[in-house]
């Protein structure tokens, strides 16, 4: 899938932010930072992020990006950018 979506259970962020994903129909890898060592380390060594919910979208012309918290402005984008009708 072409979006990962780095959360923690108790995050109000990160349920709206694979809310606006899943009524847009956009498919996406959760990843539980909670009990996934290799993707906290990641999120916070490599990408630099030190709060939930990390979002890594690549889109349909390759390119990557990634964000921290809830941004409807960003998922708008992908989203249209995907082709999908129904944008945030």
């Amino acid at each position: 899938m072409a979006v990962t979506v780095y959360s923690t259970p108790a995050c109000a962020q990160c349920r709206m932010t694979k809310h606006i994903l899943e009524r847009d129909g956009i498919l996406y890898t959760p990843v539980d930072l909670s009990t996934d060592l290799d993707a906290h380390r990641f999120v916070t060594r490599d990408l630099g992020y030190k709060s939930a919910p990390v979002v890594y979208a690549v889109y349909p012309d390759g390119h990557a990006e990634h964000w921290s918290g809830l941004r409807p402005d960003r998922l708008a984008a992908y989203i249209e950018a995907t082709g999908k009708e129904n944008a945030a």
